[in-house]
């Protein structure tokens, strides 16, 4: 289905916030791959983020979502600078950070924080809880009113711990727990904007909503702007208030909460809800299955064009030879961009399943026959 365009907000101006905190354009990553012998030389490159485009607000929760693979969390470590970028430029309120030197990034470090996904091998086995969050203020040296250790005892009690675990090792705690040490050692420094990237992935689904209402509570208390990265689509619903999109190392749609998850445009993120399930059975029952054919295509040689195209029923010739643009379709709420030639109706009702891989199809047709 093809649609008239109406003119978009300036590419990269993803956001509806007033005022960005942070503004990324055309940021990419590749990691090298070297081969030959006895001389290692450079024979590719593995794309893993191509020419994203984003910004978060002040004070704004933005999720960034898609599957395994995707460069959802090498896109969180080039904010943080973790990572150097191959190209593209990071603005932080209103500085170039994107090749600032150790140097330049000192005053900025103590602003952005990442909560890792992983809270058994992101806290130092060999130092107490109260070391482990106060390494932060000692390596800035910050010194708040009170000492060090006060502060530690009030983000602990923040954070929804006993103060009195302050000489406790990480292995006395639970997984839960864990990801509260590491909420509370980000919130150090009082920064102004967060990545966490998968922070509940690692946890139970008990434990899960304890940690992403506490991030919750911590954004609203401090106001602090979130980037949260996830594949759970449940839990980034809960938490964002944007939602961007990403396939093989690029944003395909971003859109507020309620634009993207009531009427997505793009196939992709279509297939991705349709796979949430819905509390309630007759919701449920009422929405489209979508099943992608194939696994994600190699970021060494991503496909020309549309990089969805390849698991895409409504590809055509086009696909294959134009890239589309993040652009503001007709009809979408202002700040809802999609990169689709042809996309999809706001809807993500249908009378009947669509089954996409073969091997399923004819697995439920002869279902069906018996």
């Amino acid at each position: 289905m093809s649609e008239n365009l109406t003119l978009p907000a300036p590419q990269g101006t993803t956001g509806t916030s007033a005022e960005n905190l942070l503004e990324v354009k055309g940021l990419t990553k590749h990691f090298p791959i070297y081969g030959g012998f006895p001389i290692r030389r450079k024979v590719g490159a593995v794309q893993a983020v191509d020419g994203v485009d984003l910004t978060v607000g002040v004070a704004e929760s933005v999720g960034l979502v898609g599957e395994s693979g995707c460069g959802k969390s090498t896109t969180g470590r080039l904010i943080t600078r973790l990572l150097e970028p191959t190209a593209g430029t990071i603005t932080y309120a209103g500085q170039d950070i994107t090749h600032a030197s150790r140097r330049q990034l000192a005053p900025v470090r103590s602003e952005i924080q990442m909560i890792f996904q992983d809270p058994y091998s992101s806290l130092n086995p060999r130092q107490t809880v109260g070391s482990i969050i106060k390494s932060p203020m000692e390596v800035n040296g910050i010194e708040p009113e009170g000492g060090r250790e006060k502060k530690v005892r009030e983000l602990l009690e923040l954070v929804g711990l006993n103060p009195e675990h302050y000489n406790r090792f990480p292995h006395e705690f639970s997984g839960g727990q864990r990801q509260r040490i590491g909420v509370a050692r980000a919130l150090a420094l009082n920064p102004k904007l967060i990545v966490a990237d998968e922070p509940v992935s690692a946890l139970d689904v008990s434990i899960q909503a304890q940690v992403v209402n506490l991030l919750k509570e911590v954004q609203k208390e401090l106001g602090i702007a979130f980037l949260f990265i996830a594949h759970d689509l449940a839990v980034v619903r809960h938490f964002s208030q944007r939602v961007a999109v990403m396939y093989l190392g690029k944003v395909v749609e971003v859109g507020d909460r309620e634009s993207i998850y009531n009427g997505p445009r793009h196939p992709y993120t279509h297939a991705l809800l349709s796979a949430v399930p819905e509390v309630s059975a007759e919701e449920d029952a009422g929405r489209e299955r979508i099943r992608l054919s194939g696994d994600v295509p190699s970021p060494i040689h991503p496909p020309s064009g549309c990089r969805f195209r390849t698991r895409c029923w409504k590809a055509q010739d086009k696909c294959a030879t134009e890239e589309p643009p993040l652009v503001q379709l007709s009809g979408n709420r202002d700040g809802h961009l999609t990169a689709c030639h042809f996309p999809e109706d706001p809807t993500t009702q249908r009378d009947e399943d669509v089954v996409l891989d073969p091997a399923l199809r004819s697995l439920e047709e002869s279902a069906s026959e018996d």
